[in-house]
């Protein structure tokens, strides 16, 4: 029954809640406003409304508008020099989980010298403590994916070793965190589908690792519950807004799983896949490769009445064997149009898929301790190879 809990994040949920965000007390006199690269916060009147509310709660800002998917070192580092250029004393990401993971790991090294490789404790990085906390992070998420507004951690690649590592500490977690459903209408329906399967996988994860508990589990399948039955309405119809409200709130569920429990080796196997190929999109590395790593974990029978509930919660109600699991995901997936994405798409071929394997287990082995099994080498290469299209 044992569990740690610790979530200081204020959250401001439910549509419309952007327009709240000046009545909170700001952590800082001057932000620094980061977007990712695209057009969309700017042409959708996001990053508009968000300067208003930093003006109404009297605040300055400078934009930094250089964050891509799958944030890299690089541009970590650009972003640290950017805020000490311009006074920042805060951090307030408007996007989806790049722009939030870029700006934590921003927040770090805009305080802290040197590259922020020294401070990642695994791969090649150099594992040194860190000297100065952080600064605050305001977290405003467009996207309903990776629940990093509500977590410490943030995931970003070292485009030089092609290393994909996730990093984290409690001073890292959002101040505050806006999840307004409205900012998400607009998303097309692929990542829509990328993002919600992001965030399913982050509690599907979380509920078969041996680090679940009962707080975990009662997130986790809450969460599996929301997004399960409501992704594919949202894919359908960006515009429904019951239904984004809904895969909101999973995914905001999701990223407290990540807290109080962990995820397992399928996100390791999916960071080492983007961390080659860039312009793959996490959510969709990993879909592609879902079917076959829940398959394994599902014929090695190491908690089959949690595949059953999980079956249950995504709305297949007489679920009575593991398997249905595993029809349920691939039934959603087909709803959602993402049933066949082909990692030969993304310049995936199976020559890599030793080094694949190898790379997960170096960078972010801690998550295959998660698992309720070992993975072996040869079971990620196998994961890989019937995954391949």
């Amino acid at each position: 029954m044992g569990f740690l809990m610790y979530i200081p994040t204020r959250i401001l949920f439910g549509a419309g809640q952007l327009d709240n965000l000046h009545e909170q007390k700001m952590p800082g006199k001057k932000a620094m406003l980061v977007i990712s690269g695209g057009k969309s916060v700017r042409e959708n009147g996001y990053l508009a409304r968000t300067e208003e509310q930093l003006r109404l709660a009297g605040v300055e800002y400078a934009v930094f508008d250089q964050v891509q998917t799958n944030p890299l070192k690089s541009t970590v580092m650009a972003g640290a020099a950017f805020a000490r250029e311009n006074g920042c004393d805060f951090v307030v990401a408007l996007g989806g989980g790049s722009c939030i993971d870029a700006a934590k790991a921003i927040a770090l090294m805009a305080v802290n010298p040197g590259d922020y490789w020294d401070y990642i404790p695994s791969g090649s990085g150099k594992g040194k403590p860190i000297e100065k906390r952080p600064l605050p992070v305001v977290a405003i998420t467009t996207t309903a994916g990776t629940g990093s507004e509500t977590d410490a951690g943030t995931v970003v690649t070292n485009e030089e070793t092609h290393e994909k590592i996730g990093f984290g500490m409690d001073e890292m977690y959002p101040v505050i965190a806006v999840v307004d459903p409205e900012l998400m209408r607009t998303v097309p329906p692929a990542l829509t589908a990328y993002q919600g399967f992001d965030a399913l996988f982050h509690s599907v994860e979380g509920y078969i690792s041996k680090a679940a508990n009962p707080m975990s589990d009662m997130l986790a399948i809450t969460a599996i519950e929301n997004i399960g039955r409501n992704l594919a309405d949202a894919v359908r119809n960006g515009d429904n807004l019951d239904a984004r409200e809904k895969v909101a709130f999973g995914s905001t569920l999701s990223g407290m799983v990540m807290c109080v429990g962990a995820c397992t080796s399928q996100h390791a196997l999916e960071h080492a896949m983007s961390a080659y190929h860039q312009n793959l999109p996490h959510g969709a590395g990993l879909i592609m490769v879902s079917r076959a790593y829940f398959t394994h974990f599902v014929e090695a029978h190491v908690c089959d009445g949690r595949f059953v509930r999980m079956a249950q919660a995504m709305g297949a109600t007489d679920a009575k064997e593991p398997m249905d699991f595993i029809r349920a995901l691939v039934r959603l997936q087909e709803e959602c149009g993402v049933a066949s994405l082909k990692m030969s798409d993304y310049g995936i071929k199976p020559e890599e898929f030793g080094s694949l394997a190898d790379n997960a287990r170096s960078t972010m082995g801690g998550l295959f301790w998660c698992d309720r099994q070992e993975m072996a080498r040869e079971d990620c290469i196998a994961v890989y190879r019937d995954s391949y299209r």
